[in-house]
């Protein structure tokens, strides 16, 4: 269920630097779920393949305490880029910040924060990128907002998948 959806769609952020708009999106859900279950989930970037539409491959590249940097290799439509970025775990704070380091972007920026809620988990969620290629950023902004949405659903889809039944249980003493 979504409690908010601060960008209907998608926004543009200004970039003065070059005069243009940036895609960006930001939305709020409530999923039934704990804020553990959901961090870990996000945070569980090698399962990506599994469930995450276009995402063909994962590698961790390197891990040190709650840091790893990872390449993802997309593919959509007749196009496959990969990309490495950096994933900064903080399970006290229940935020995933997700750096871009190299790939088809100039810049990217993913934020994930989760909050305990008396109905499950408040999922605050934040991107915001630009392709090097004007090529490539018209072809993806004409789908952004399909893309994004179905992401974040299948984020969704796949916390009922592995605690939907968990969660539905009574607990046991």
């Amino acid at each position: 269920m979504t409690i908010s959806n601060d960008c209907a769609g998608h926004a543009k952020r200004y970039s003065a630097a070059d005069n243009e708009l940036l895609p960006r999106h930001h939305e709020k859900r409530l999923v039934p779920y704990s804020d553990e279950q959901m961090f870990a989930l996000v945070a569980d970037v090698e399962r990506y393949p599994e469930f995450l539409p276009w995402c063909v491959a994962t590698r961790i590249r390197s891990r040190e305490g709650n840091t790893f940097t990872a390449d993802v290799i997309a593919a959509f439509a007749t196009l496959r880029e990969r990309y490495t970025s950096r994933v900064i775990l903080d399970p006290a704070a229940k935020t995933i910040v997700i750096d871009y380091l190299d790939g088809p972007f100039e810049h990217l920026t993913n934020r994930w924060h989760f909050i305990a809620r008396a109905s499950g988990c408040e999922v605050d969620f934040d991107i915001d990128f630009r392709f090097r290629s004007k090529t490539l950023e018209t072809l993806i902004s004409g789908v952004f907002t399909r893309a994004i949405k179905k992401m974040t659903a299948s984020f969704e889809e796949r916390a009922h998948e592995l605690y939907a039944t968990r969660s539905m249980q009574p607990d046991s003493l």
